[in-house]
């Protein structure tokens, strides 16, 4: 504890209320994120009075204060959407803030959804102090009929309804059942993913990344958690000593066997730069070669995460990883174990859920990394969420510069099977912010072409998306990459097991283009976003920020 700082703040505590006695014990940030506007976030002032009260039973002085936290679904197919990434680097900022004014000697960090996990997480590294995350945990799925369904389910049910296969009333029904609990959304889409990453880097408690939002065991986690971080604080025990690259390396290997967003790409590789750890798309594509995908959650597929949490958690896939040496087992977590000593008390109680690794539903992870004269630095797929045929797939590009112009392209029936949707212009510093593009991609699915139709864009993706939808572009359209120039017609090649990604230009005519190719103007954009635009790096280093 900082004691000289302490005793030259008693009058503030005996101004809130305070007593000596909380003086003296270690004073503990517990950063809630809870908002009314965030499903995955509108319970968490529970899951902060449990681990509040953790705190206090171990012998520490707990103050709360907030984070902002924004939901995806609300900023989806608007210019809200510029804001959700870089709000990661504004939330980490902001904790480094508060955590530096005031002097405070540990924190536990309670969050939830897709930049908000990532961003705390970042902040733990950044800082170094002794620190535990516990998220507010996945929503329950809905059930439509004889249905179980989320709201990745609701683009599918588009077709059936021009088709006649359900009716206006039953869609509502549908829009009604989708979402029927708090907490992140109940696929394996970027929110539980990280949650799920951050269980297996060992900065959260095992089932962190799977126990339902609405369980007792949810408030019951949280209590522990807040216990745990006393005893790292005693020891001294800080996240940089658990974020090794082994741990990198055992959280990428649980990310491509359970078929995580390709999100995860962005936010480890964020998190790594906070660590000084080195990592790059390399390395996510060569874990990705070896590491059969042993789960089928939605978008994928239908299962949801509270059935991974019934077929024994994420320490149960960690368990199947091991038997065939794909993880670091020494590698220490937060908790005061080692890998190897969870999974030895891991068990798999689903096999559905959870396959064997020697009868996998797909041989490798879950997303894969593609290179080419598109995408010289890179490109993300969530491999797992595309159908057999589309795995290889050539077709004209229909060129646009923004997810709405495309958007309305789809809904006015201007794009036809074997077509490629390019959609330029959403990277990190075009966009700005890298907006997801799952207005498109459901415009796909509800059209019936998500089995026709590829979309590759330096945009990224929502991890609820499915289909060929190729993101991360790396050089992005406005960093003047190949990307910029493909124009109406170009044919893509794509070919997924391969791990290409290819226009069909020779090496003079991209050139050609290339020295005719101005940047557009980015006119009007409020100061956040002109400072980030400013300052984000590529995609394929995490979109981090550059620093003075």
């Amino acid at each position: 504890m900082r004691s000289d700082v302490v005793k030259a703040r008693r009058p503030l505590f005996l101004a809130m209320g305070r007593t000596g006695e909380e003086m003296q014990k270690p004073l503990v940030a517990v950063i809630n994120s809870q908002n009314e506007l965030v499903p995955g976030h509108e319970h968490l002032d529970q899951v902060a009075r449990a681990a509040r009260e953790g705190v206090i039973a171990a012998g520490g002085t707990p103050f709360e204060f907030p984070a902002i936290a924004i939901c995806d679904g609300w900023a989806e197919g608007h210019a809200g959407m510029c804001y959700p990434l870089p709000s990661r680097e504004l939330i980490a900022d902001s904790i480094e803030a508060m955590m530096m004014a005031h002097a405070l000697d540990a924190m536990v960090c309670v969050t939830n959804c897709d930049k908000i996990t990532p961003a705390m997480m970042m902040a733990m590294a950044r800082l170094n102090l002794p620190s535990i995350i516990i998220s507010g945990g996945p929503m329950l799925a809905g059930r439509y009929c004889d249905q179980r369904i989320d709201v990745s389910k609701i683009a599918e049910f588009g077709p059936k309804l021009t088709k006649g296969e359900i009716t206006p009333a039953g869609f509502f029904e549908v829009l009604n059942r989708a979402a029927p609990t708090c907490g992140s959304c109940a696929g394996l889409f970027t929110a539980n993913s990280m949650n799920c990453m951050a269980e297996a880097l060992g900065l959260a408690l095992p089932w962190n990344g799977t126990i339902p939002a609405v369980y007792g065991k949810r408030r019951e986690l949280a209590k522990y958690a807040g216990m745990r971080l006393m005893e790292l604080f005693e020891a001294n025990v800080t996240p940089r000593s658990i974020l090794t690259r082994e741990a990198f390396e055992n959280a990428i290997t649980v990310d491509m066997a359970i078929g995580g967003s390709s999100n995860t790409i962005l936010h480890l590789m964020a998190l790594a730069h906070e660590a000084g750890v080195e990592l790059d798309l390399a390395t996510f594509d060569q874990i990705s070669r070896k590491t059969p995908r042993l789960c089928n959650l939605s978008p994928a597929g239908n299962h949801f995460v509270e059935d991974l949490y019934e077929a024994g958690g994420i320490q149960g896939v960690m368990k199947e990883l091991a038997g065939k040496g794909l993880l670091h087992l020494e590698a220490m977590t937060l908790g005061g174990h080692t890998v190897g000593e969870i999974v030895e008390g891991a068990q798999i109680l689903d096999r559905n859920v959870i396959r064997p690794i020697d009868d996998p539903y797909y041989a490798e992870g879950g997303l894969a990394i593609l290179y080419g004269n598109v995408a010289e630095e890179g490109a993300v797929v969530k491999q797992s969420a595309v159908v057999p045929g589309m795995m290889r797939h050539r077709g004209p590009a229909r060129v646009f510069n923004s997810e709405e112009d495309a958007r309305d392209a789809i809904g006015l029936s201007a794009i036809h099977s074997g077509d490629v949707v390019v959609i330029k212009y959403e990277g990190p510093k075009g966009g700005p912010g890298m907006r997801e593009m799952l207005w498109a991609t459901s415009a796909i699915v509800s059209a019936g072409l998500d089995a026709e139709v590829a979309l590759i864009t330096d945009g990224r993706f929502s991890g609820a998306t499915k289909g060929a939808a190729i993101g991360h572009i790396s050089p992005e359209a406005m960093e003047g990459g190949p990307f910029a120039v493909i124009e109406e017609g170009d044919v893509i090649e794509i070919d997924i097991p391969a791990k290409t990604l290819n226009v069909r230009l020779l090496p003079e005519e991209i050139e050609r283009r290339l020295a005719r190719w101005t940047p557009p103007r980015q006119d009007g954009l409020l100061p956040y976003l002109a400072r980030y635009a400013a300052l984000v790096t590529s995609a394929s280093t995490g979109a981090v920020l550059r620093r003075p």
